[in-house]
C-alpha cells in the first residue's frame, strides 16, 4: 500500500524534528525564540538565567564534537562524514532562521563558507555573542547592538581574518575610527595623503591606507595619491579616441551659447569691460578639467555671482574709490573678489568641509535665488528699454523697488527701436527654450540648435546693416582688455587694501552660493562613466577635491581680473546632451574662448546690449520659475516654517539689498540648524502587545504599544555631544512625569512615581560619547541611585569601543551596579527589574524573619 502523500506543513514539521534530533537545543518552530525565553540545560538559576555577559563569548562545551576542516578558505566540514554534513548543514540553516525571524530564512549557496556554530545552546549564541549584529550597518566589526532581530557576526569570526581573498578591512592594530582617532599625531594632523604620500608613513603606526596598499600588492602608493587630488592623470589613460567627437562639439555649442552671455554678465551686471567675462571661460574651464572630479560639468561666470561683484564696484563707485568709466580700476575690484572667493573655497578644501555644502537648506536658497532673479530681471529692463542715461542720474544705485517705480514714472521716455529689438529677441530666445524642452525628449538632436547665437549674430548684423547705432541703440562697441590680452595682475597690491572691506563678505556670499550650485551639479551630473554601460571616463566624486578644483580655478581666475566662476547645472546639462562625456569638452571649451579672444573681438563691435541683456533676462527668468513648485510644495505638506524662511529672505532682499538678504537668511539657517542638534531626540518605549522582545516609540503611535508597570524605557537614538544634552535632563524629567515629551511643563505630574522605580536606557543609536556629555549622564545616572531608582543600559557599544571607556571611568558602570546592570536587549533588561523586585522582596522578608525570631 502507497504511503500517504505529504503535505507541506508535515514536512516542515518533520524536518524540525530531525534538526531538532541531530541539535536538541533548536526548538520545534523557530517562533518559539520570538514568544519566550530560552531555557538553559546547565542551569535553572534566575541569576545565571539573566546576568549571561553580553560581552564575552561563551566557551564550548566540551562534550559536543564536530568534525572540521580548516583551510584558508574558512572553516569547512569534514568531507568524510557527507551524511552527517548534510544534516548539519540543515540544523544550521533551522538554527540561522530561528536566530533571524521567523519569516526571513537565509539559504547558504553550497560550496561557500559554511557558518558553524560553536557555541553550546542556541540561548548562549543569542546571549554572549559578541559580534551580536554586525551585519547591522553600524560600521563597527564588532558591533554588539543590532537592530530588532539580533544575529550573529560574519566578518572576522569565521576563518577570513589575515588572508588574501579581498575582504579589506580596517588594520587589526589601528584605533578605533568611530571615535575619529588617527594613528598617530601626524596622520591626524596632516591626513593619510600627506603622511604616507609625501612623508613616508613617519614613525608613528601604520594607518589602514597603508596597510591594505601593501596587504594587497599596491604598488606607487604614492602615486595613487597624486592621481587621487590631480584626477587629469586618472583619466587620461581611459580616454578613447570616439569620445573627441563629442566632446569637441559640445564645447563648440557651449561657446556659441555661452560667449556672448560672458560677455553680457561682465558689461550689465559685474560693470566690468566686457572681455574679463570671457576669461572667466578661457581660464576656468582649463583647472577644473585639470582638478575638477565630476567629468562633464563645466565652470564659468553666473548671473548671482556676477551680480554680487557689481555690488562691490558699485559700494566703491558710491564712495568714489573709482567711477563707472575706470574699467581698469572696476576690473582690478572684481579679481578680488573673484580671488577671495576662490581663498575660501580653498581652505575648506584643504580642512576637508566639503560637508558644508548640507548647511543652506533649500528654502533658502530658492527664496535668495528667487529675489537675485527679481532684481536682476528689473535691472535688464531698463537699458532693454533704452533708459540707461537717464537712470545712471536717478537711480543707478537705488533699491529694486525704486528702480520699478523709476520704470513705472518712464515708461513713456523708452527708446522705440531698442525696446523693439530687445523684447523680440527676449520673445524668440522663450520660445525656443520651451521648444527644446518640449521636443528634446523625442529629438535629442534639437539641442545642437544654437539659437541664442543666432540671435546675437543676427541682431549685431541688423545693427550694422541700417546703422542703428546711430539712430539711439546702445551697441557693445570696442572690446577692450584692461591693458594688454590676458595680462597678469596681482588683486592684494597694498594700495587695494581699501576696498578689502566691501570684498570679505561677497567674497565669502559668491563662495557659499557658488559651491552649492557646483555641488548640486555635480551630484546630480555623477562621477561619469562609473556604470558598465555608460560610456566615459571614471572620477570618483569628492566634494572636498571640488572645493580644491574651484577654489584653484577661482584665485587663477582673479589674477587675470575674471570673474567668479563655479560649476553651472543648466550649462553641464547642455555638456552633457550636446555629446560632452569627458573633461576634454571642457578644455576644448577654455581654447575656444582663448581663440575668440585674441582673433573674435572686433566682431563684437555691433552686438546691441539691449540683446545681451534680453538674454540675461532670460536666465533671470529661469531662476524664479522653479519657486511656484518649491510653493505649492510646502504649502502642500505644511511646512510652514520653511515656507516663512522663504518669505522673509526674499522681502528683505527685495526692499532692502542682497548682502542683507542673505546675512538675515544664513543667519536663520544657522538658528534652525542650532536648534535642531540641540534638542536631543529621545523617545518612551512601550512594549508592542502580544510579544516580548518588540518595543516602538509611545510618541508616534500611544494606542499600539502596553507600557510596562514600574518601568520608564528611555531610547536615546543618536550620539552624545555636549551640543544635544545641556538640555537631556528637562527632556528626562518630562518624560518621569507626563509619560511624553509633547506635554507643556506647566501641566502637574501626571504619570505616577512607582512607574519610574527602573528606567532603563536604550543606547543602540549612541555610537560616539564626549567628556561633556559623559559628565551629564553620570550626573543623571548619580540623580537617579539617589532616589532609589534602579538604573538599567541595554545595547551599549562593545568594550573596546570608547563609549563603554566613558562609562567606565566616568563611574556610571559602578552607579548603575555593575556590568550585570549593562545587558544586550530591552527584554533583557526587563528580566532584571524583575529579579531584582524578587531579590529586594526576598531581603525584606528574611530580614523580618529574622527580626521576629529575635523577639
Amino acid at each position: 500500500m502507497a504511503p500517504p502523500p505529504t503535505s507541506p506543513s508535515s514536512h516542515s514539521r518533520k524536518s524540525s524534528n530531525a534538526s531538532a534530533r541531530f541539535n536538541p537545543h533548536a526548538p520545534t518552530t523557530p517562533s518559539q525564540l520570538r514568544n519566550s525565553h530560552v531555557p538553559s540545560e546547565r542551569s535553572s538559576s534566575p541569576e545565571e538565567t539573566m546576568h549571561a555577559s553580553p560581552y564575552h563569548d561563551a566557551e564550548p562545551s566540551s562534550s559536543t564534537q564536530h568534525d572540521l576542516e580548516f583551510s584558508i578558505d574558512g572553516i569547512h566540514m569534514s568531507t568524510d562524514r557527507t551524511d552527517r554534513t548534510d544534516r548539519t548543514d540543515r540544523t544550521d540553516r533551522t538554527d540561522r532562521a530561528s536566530v533571524h525571524s521567523t519569516d526571513d530564512i537565509v539559504e547558504e549557496p553550497r560550496g561557500g563558507i559554511i557558518e558553524v556554530d560553536l557555541e553550546p545552546t542556541v540561548r548562549s549564541r543569542l546571549l554572549s555573542h559578541k559580534n551580536w549584529d554586525a551585519g547591522s550597518g553600524c560600521g563597527d566589526p564588532d558591533c554588539n547592538h543590532g537592530h530588532i532581530s539580533p544575529r550573529p557576526g560574519s566578518g572576522r569570526s569565521y576563518g577570513s581574518f589575515n588572508t588574501d581573498i579581498g575582504f579589506g578591512g580596517r588594520f587589526p592594530g589601528a584605533r578605533d575610527p568611530n571615535a575619529g582617532e588617527a594613528p598617530d599625531a601626524t596622520h591626524a594632523l596632516l591626513g593619510d595623503a600627506i603622511a604616507d604620500g609625501v612623508l613616508g608613513g613617519g614613525r608613528g603606526q601604520k594607518s589602514t591606507t597603508r596597510y591594505l596598499a601593501e596587504a594587497h600588492g599596491v604598488k606607487h602608493n604614492r602615486l595613487m595619491y597624486v592621481a587621487y587630488y590631480i584626477p587629469i592623470i586618472n583619466w587620461v589613460p581611459q580616454y578613447k579616441w570616439r569620445y573627441l567627437k563629442g566632446d569637441f562639439v559640445a564645447a563648440l555649442t557651449m561657446a556659441s551659447f555661452y560667449i556672448p552671455m560672458a560677455l553680457s554678465y561682465a558689461s550689465n551686471l559685474a560693470h566690468v569691460p566686457p572681455v574679463h567675462g570671457l576669461y572667466s571661460f578661457a581660464i576656468n574651464p582649463l583647472i577644473y578639467g585639470i582638478l575638477g572630479t565630476c567629468p562633464q560639468m563645466v565652470v564659468g561666470p553666473e548671473a548671482p555671482g556676477s551680480l554680487l561683484t557689481g555690488e562691490v564696484v558699485r559700494e566703491n563707485i558710491k564712495k568714489h574709490l573709482t567711477g563707472d568709466d575706470d574699467g581698469r580700476r572696476n576690473a582690478e575690484i572684481a579679481g578680488i573678489v573673484t580671488s577671495l572667493a576662490g581663498a575660501f573655497i580653498l581652505t575648506a578644501g584643504i580642512f576637508r568641509l566639503g560637508f558644508l555644502d548640507n548647511i543652506l537648506s533649500r528654502p533658502f536658497l530658492r527664496g535668495f535665488i528667487s529675489a537675485i532673479g527679481i532684481v536682476i530681471f528689473i535691472d535688464q529692463l531698463i537699458p532693454e528699454m533704452g533708459l540707461a542715461k537717464l537712470a545712471a542720474d536717478e537711480v543707478s544705485h537705488g533699491s529694486t523697488i525704486d528702480k520699478l517705480v523709476f520704470l513705472i514714472r518712464n515708461v513713456g521716455n523708452a527708446h522705440g527701436i531698442t525696446t523693439a529689438l530687445s523684447f523680440t529677441a527676449f520673445g524668440i530666445i522663450m520660445f525656443f527654450r520651451e521648444l527644446k524642452k518640449r521636443l528634446q525628449s523625442r529629438y535629442p538632436s534639437v539641442a545642437y540648435i544654437p539659437d541664442r547665437f543666432v540671435v546675437v549674430v543676427a541682431s549685431a548684423i541688423i545693427v550694422w546693416k541700417f546703422r542703428l547705432d546711430l539712430k539711439g541703440v546702445g551697441i557693445l562697441g570696442d572690446v577692450k582688455s584692461s591693458g594688454s590680452v590676458f595680462a597678469v595682475h596681482f588683486p592684494f597690491e597694498t594700495s587695494h587694501l581699501k576696498y578689502l572691506g566691501d570684498a570679505i563678505n561677497t567674497s565669502l556670499i559668491i563662495a557659499l552660493l557658488g559651491f552649492f550650485e557646483s555641488s548640486v551639479a555635480a551630484k546630480s551630473l555623477g562621477s561619469g562613466g562609473s556604470s558598465p554601460n555608460k560610456d566615459g571616463v571614471s572620477v570618483p566624486l569628492s566634494a572636498n577635491r571640488e572645493l580644491i578644483a574651484l577654489g584653484t580655478a577661482n584665485i587663477t581666475g582673479g589674477l587675470f581680473m575674471a570673474l567668479p566662476a563655479f560649476g553651472g547645472y543648466g550649462r553641464s546639462k547642455v555638456n552633457a546632451s550636446t555629446g560632452g562625456l569627458t573633461p576634454m569638452s571642457s578644455i576644448f571649451l577654455s581654447l575656444i574662448t582663448i581663440l575668440a579672444t585674441f582673433f573674435l573681438l572686433p566682431t563684437f563691435y555691433y552686438l546691441p546690449k539691449g540683446v545681451l541683456c534680453a538674454m540675461v533676462s532670460v536666465v533671470a527668468y529661469s531662476l524664479v520659475e522653479e519657486a511656484p513648485h518649491d510653493i505649492h510644495f510646502f504649502l502642500r505638506v505644511r511646512g510652514w516654517s520653511e515656507l516663512i524662511l522663504m518669505g522673509l529672505i526674499f522681502v528683505v532682499t527685495i526692499f532692502w539689498d542682497l548682502k542683507r538678504g542673505i546675512g538675515v537668511g544664513i543667519g536663520l539657517s544657522i538658528v534652525r540648524l542650532l536648534r535642531h542638534s540641540t534638542r536631543p531626540r529621545i523617545q518612551i518605549l512601550g512594549r508592542v502587545p502580544g510579544t516580548t522582545d518588540k518595543f516602538a516609540s509611545a510618541e508616534s503611535d500611544p494606542d499600539s504599544v502596553e507600557f510596562i508597570e514600574g518601568c520608564l524605557i528611555v531610547k536615546i537614538p543618536e550620539p552624545l555631544t555636549f551640543f544635544n544634552t545641556g538640555n537631556l535632563k528637562n527632556r528626562l524629567k518630562r518624560l518621569e512625569d507626563h509619560g511624553t515629551g509633547s506635554a507643556h511643563p506647566a501641566l502637574p505630574r501626571v504619570r505616577r512615581e512607582e512607574h519610574n522605580k527602573n528606567v532603563i536606557f536604550d543606547v543602540h543609536g549612541v555610537t560616539s560619547l564626549d567628556a561633556a556629555a559623559a559628565q551629564i549622564l553620570t550626573e543623571i545616572v548619580e540623580s537617579y541611585r539617589k532616589r532609589d531608582v534602579n538604573v538599567f543600559f541595554c545595547r551599549v557599544p562593545h568594550e573596546r569601543s570608547t563609549v563603554w571607556a566613558l562609562f567606565e571611568k566616568t563611574g556610571i558602570v559602578e552607579l548603575c551596579g555593575g556590568k550585570r546592570h549593562f545587558v544586550s536587549s530591552v527584554e533583557q533588561a526587563l528580566r532584571m527589574t524583575e529579579l531584582e523586585r524578587l531579590t529586594e522582596e526576598f531581603g525584606s522578608e528574611a530580614g523580618s524573619s529574622r527580626a521576629g525570631g529575635s523577639r
